[in-house]
């Protein structure tokens, strides 16, 4: 299944969401408004098939039962999140029924890496952590990027204590601006001391290792982040990995400072780059600015030159070929309200009358709430000025 349009009705927190899929697209909204369940739920159709061998893999038996399933894919206390009397879900426009669709018989390799919210959870003190690690009530999609790194980390980088930066992986101003902007001159590499594979940061020559205790909060929620990209940017001359096609990212902000949330986004830029469709939940204005500034570009004939200005990138063969790709992607936005109801908000003017494309669904509104106040403190101040003369 490789989805153009997903329509949920009545499912967890979500009363009607319809989404037609761009080549990126965000979503935006407050905490517990249905933004991951709408993304889980999009990776259990793309990927029931794998999601239900990895179960069988491990030895997790769930009954032939649709809560069953429910409550050790989303995690615990989630088995009723669907009700077959309300819950409706269309793809493309055709109704599916979820109790038969994982039932069916579907593709066998995976189409779709989830990057979950949870990430930080799979280092432990710089230890990677398989998915038999987790509780069986841990959402499934945790369980399964954690494994997928700790995979890569034994496999791929057994060879090599190096992580980053690795001249194979990532281009060269990719690794610049992440050694500039979120390791401030900081290496990742393994360390095996102790007979176990601990990730650590090293410094120059001669300086002491940092374990994971000591690395800020930005760089605990980028290191895995950082690996989930390397599964996806393989070093060999291909652009993706094995069958993927989709990539989802929660809040991929978690912990940055705005010019790493940058980077960070450029990182973004070359997964669409490279043809994976991109999904992303986020909180942060900031990445809504990267997308609206792009989105703008390709409406109104922006040129490589300015979008090489919005990442304050060299104007070179490779990213001149990055910069003309995201001319021609399609980006989408998506407002998931306390109210169940999602609503389209792709032209992101803000100028527009209605609030929740004008403020792009509450995440520049308190910054002009903020504005307003000030300016009429100011101007009020400045009235009676003369008068305190």
């Amino acid at each position: 299944m490789n989805p153009r349009r997903l329509q949920i009705e009545n499912l967890g927190q979500i009363a009607s969401a319809d989404l037609a899929f761009g080549d990126l697209t965000v979503l935006v909204g407050p905490q517990a408004t249905g933004k991951s369940i709408f993304l889980q739920t999009l990776k259990l159709l793309v990927d029931s098939g794998p999601v239900l061998n990895e179960l069988k893999r491990f030895n997790i038996d769930w009954g032939g039962q649709l809560p069953n399933l429910l409550e050790l894919y989303f995690g615990e206390g989630m088995s009723r999140i669907h009700d077959a009397s309300r819950t409706r879900l269309t793809v493309d426009g055709a109704l599916l029924d979820l109790d038969a669709a994982v039932r069916g018989k579907w593709r066998k390799e995976e189409h779709l890496f989830y990057i979950p919210a949870q990430r930080v959870l799979s280092l432990r003190e710089g230890l990677t952590r398989p998915f038999t690690e987790y509780r069986s009530g841990d959402p499934f999609v945790v369980r399964e990027f954690s494994d997928q790194l700790h995979q890569l980390v034994q496999t791929e980088f057994s060879q090599s204590p190096e992580l980053f930066p690795k001249s194979n992986r990532l281009k060269q101003v990719f690794r610049d601006k992440l050694g500039e902007n979120i390791f401030g001159g900081f290496g990742v590499r393994t360390s095996s001391e102790r007979f176990q594979k601990r990730i650590v940061l090293h410094g120059p020559e001669g300086a002491t290792d940092l374990p994971y205790l000591v690395w800020s909060a930005g760089q605990r929620e980028f290191v895995p982040l950082l690996l989930g990209l390397y599964w996806l940017i393989p070093p060999a001359k291909v652009s993706r990995r094995g069958k993927l096609q989709w990539v989802v990212i929660e809040e991929l902000e978690m912990g940055l400072h705005p010019d790493a949330i940058s980077v960070t986004m450029l990182l973004v830029v070359e997964l669409l780059s490279r043809g994976y469709k991109v999904c992303l939940s986020t909180h942060s204005p900031h990445v809504l600015d990267v997308v609206w500034a792009l989105r703008t570009m390709r409406e109104r004939n922006g040129t490589v030159a300015d979008v090489l200005d919005v990442f304050g990138l060299p104007k070179n063969p490779p990213t001149k070929e990055l910069a003309e790709a995201v001319l021609q992607k399609e980006f989408r936005v998506y407002f998931f309200q306390r109210s169940g109801q999602v609503r389209d908000i792709s032209r992101m003017d803000p100028g527009a009358e209605d609030g929740a494309e004008s403020g792009w669904g509450g995440l520049s509104g308190f910054s002009g709430h903020v504005g307003d106040i000030v300016a009429r403190v100011v101007a009020r101040d400045e009235n009676i000025s003369p008068i305190r003369a």
